[in-house]
């Protein structure tokens, strides 16, 4: 599971490095925002299994 949270930060950086560049299109930073999402959700959701 760690591998996967390493795998979905690097995915939030390049995103926000191409929304500060101007690099890609509207369907990818779509995307890539539904990514961001289900990853902050799993996160918490994780955070609250382990407590």
């Amino acid at each position: 599971m760690t591998v996967l949270r390493w795998l979905g930060g690097f995915v939030v950086l390049f995103w926000l490095i191409g929304i500060l560049f101007r690099i890609g299109g509207d369907l990818i930073n779509i995307l890539l925002i539904i990514a961001a999402i289900v990853f902050i959700i799993d996160v918490f959701s994780n955070k609250r299994r382990s407590m």
